[in-house]
């Protein structure tokens, strides 16, 4: 993978679950060298199920193209090891508890004194400098308290996202953090001490909620699956099924009027004439939509948003994603060597060929011998 654009890269990974794994997929996808230590038995993702031939569907999607090696990091030989190996490495990524990493006596001091180039990245759940820096932290916990679940769901039920978007959306951060820290590397020639905290990652996503209430003082609801602050955006009941539609703009407003509901006077009502206006009026302007839509099938009203230039989607099932059109895949070996397919990373074209998912402690008598040989 020399032509890959991190190749060469070292990065170990004392990881499990899904925020750090993910991030160092994606370093491994752009070809880095990624060591991933686990504990005896493995991490915690292995064992969440066997959906992919045997395999977890987590371990599946977020730990091709890395080598495993465990190691005991309570063991002191295991952790001269490890310190061996941060001599050489460019990156580390650790999601343990907090203070784990002290313990073993990687301390920030230790890190910036022995290892002056190493970009040390440490996932938290909350901030360190924070008094929630003790708490544990998993996926919905975090969504619960940063608010995402207060705008998720119906107005009778607050719900999680239904994928992991806490763990997910620090997994991204760690990942951009990384790469701006290579950066700066190439021309500071020092590494960075990097925390990345899932509770900062969904606070960021709150951002328009919280700026709606600090300055306006209004309390974003939960509408399912229409938006909370661009109206109309929502699906409606056609005859024969359902097509979901977004209006931006009043232009789009406009178009949707004349050209979707044969309506051209609605657009200038005094109650719709603005994206505010249409989302205080909601009730009413559905009143006026709703029969619209119910009289036309599924397919005219594709038609005529089309014709208007109206953005629209269909609802999707799992089962409907398996076989959509847009779902680009990418086919990656298990350590069995069996094949699976999954979705291609965004960003990779159809060249990219990952490395295979690694057995439990594949490469660890390989790992001991290059960074500790007798």
């Amino acid at each position: 993978m020399s032509d890959t654009p991190l190749s060469g890269l070292l990065v170990i990974a004392i990881e499990q679950a899904v925020a750090a794994p993910l991030c160092t997929v994606r370093l491994a996808d752009a070809g880095a060298r990624v060591i991933k230590i686990e504990r005896e038995g493995g991490e915690t993702a292995r064992h969440y199920d066997a959906t992919v031939h045997g395999t977890s569907a987590y371990f599946a999607w977020l730990n091709r193209g890395k080598e495993s090696a465990v190691l005991d990091l309570k063991d002191q030989a295991d952790r001269r090891l490890l310190f061996s190996m941060l001599e050489r490495a460019d990156v580390l990524v650790q999601n343990l508890v907090p203070g784990a990493l002290a313990r073993m006596g990687l301390t920030p001091a230790v890190i910036a004194e022995r290892f002056p180039k190493l970009i040390a990245v440490s996932i938290n759940g909350y901030g360190q400098d924070t008094a929630y820096a003790p708490m544990r932290a998993y996926d919905m916990l975090v969504q619960a308290e940063s608010g995402i679940c207060a705008v998720t769901g119906t107005p009778d039920t607050p719900s999680k996202i239904g994928v992991s978007a806490a763990d997910i959306a620090t997994g991204m951060n760690a990942h951009a953090a990384v790469l701006e820290a290579l950066i700066d590397r190439n021309t500071s020639g020092r590494g960075r001490q990097i925390e990345i905290a899932m509770f900062d990652s969904m606070a960021d996503w709150m951002a328009v909620p919280l700026l709606h209430f600090e300055h306006a003082g209004r309390e974003t609801g939960r509408y399912g699956l229409s938006h909370a602050s661009i109206y109309p955006y929502r699906p409606f009941d056609c005859r024969d099924g359902t097509v979901i539609m977004a209006t931006q703009t009043n232009g789009e407003w406009a178009r949707l009027c004349e050209t979707v509901i044969g309506r051209p006077e609605l657009a200038a009502h005094p109650d719709f004439a603005t994206n505010a206006l249409r989302v205080a009026n909601r009730a009413a302007l559905d009143r006026e939509l709703e029969p619209a839509f119910a009289r036309l099938s599924v397919t005219d009203a594709i038609a005529r948003l089309e014709a208007a230039g109206v953005a629209w989607a269909r609802y999707s099932e799992v089962q409907d994603l398996a076989s959509h059109p847009a779902l680009r895949r990418v086919e990656v070996t298990l350590a069995d060597g069996r094949k699976a397919t999954m979705p291609r990373p965004a960003g990779r074209d159809g060249g990219f060929h990952p490395g295979p998912v690694p057995g439990l402690g594949t490469q660890t008598a390989a790992v001991r011998s290059e960074f500790l040989p007798a």
